[in-house]
């Protein structure tokens, strides 16, 4: 999709500070980090929202969840603790239609948050 900004992330056309990258995914850092560790971990499919996960390409949901796990004890926050987050939906808070995780960590995630 041309006008979105995690397509031309993808696309090397807007830069990013990459923590993972292989052919199905990347993970680069938040640019407003919430915590010490704040990534984002995008399919680098075009896939709007968890709304349009099918069987067709369910698979890369999967290897999202096995890239954090590689992705958080690489970092040594696997022990202590993180959240992953994601967004569906105008209501819900997404505000970049094209789906994507949000892995947090290194320091205490009180809820509810604030």
């Amino acid at each position: 999709m041309s006008d979105c900004i995690f397509c031309k992330i993808i696309k090397g056309e807007i830069p990013s500070k990459k923590v993972y990258e292989d052919d199905k995914v990347l993970a680069f850092n938040d640019i407003s980090p919430e915590a010490p560790v704040h990534f984002l971990i995008i399919p680098k499919e075009h896939i709007e929202s968890v709304n349009d996960i099918s069987e067709k390409n369910s698979e890369i949901v999967a290897h999202i969840f096995r890239i954090i796990n590689k992705i958080v004890k690489e970092l040594g926050i696997d022990e202590t603790g993180y959240r992953i987050v994601n967004n569906c939906g105008k209501d819900g808070g997404q505000t970049v239609n094209h789906m994507h995780f949000h892995v947090l960590g290194g320091r205490d995630l009180k809820w509810p948050p604030g």
